[in-house]
């Protein structure tokens, strides 16, 4: 398994614009076959701030993951309501295995 942790700073104005892109995101990844978990969280203090965990069964499902149509669509529409770069971290799943 590979977890990636994806943070996320948005500008105030649009984290509800950004909100119900990155729902509609999410349902989509679920689908892949190679997508075990996707989680869309919220700072509580800062609700600007977002962390996406992205749970993936293979080293090259992150990669077949950013070719959908889906995953395509989100990374254009959310691009201006980014207050800087998002930023990834990548994991390897040590347990559970």
């Amino acid at each position: 398994m590979v977890i990636t942790h994806v943070h996320v700073h948005v500008k105030p104005d649009r984290t509800e614009e950004f909100k119900r892109a990155t729902l509609e995101n999410a349902r989509n990844s679920l689908k892949e076959p190679g997508v075990a978990r996707f989680d869309f969280l919220q700072q509580k203090d800062d609700p600007g701030r977002f962390v996406l965990i992205e749970v993936y069964r293979t080293a090259e499902d992150p990669g077949r993951h950013k070719e959908t149509a889906h995953y395509l669509k989100w990374r254009d529409i959310v691009a201006d309501m980014m207050a800087e770069p998002r930023r990834g971290v990548s994991y390897e799943a040590l347990f559970p295995a």
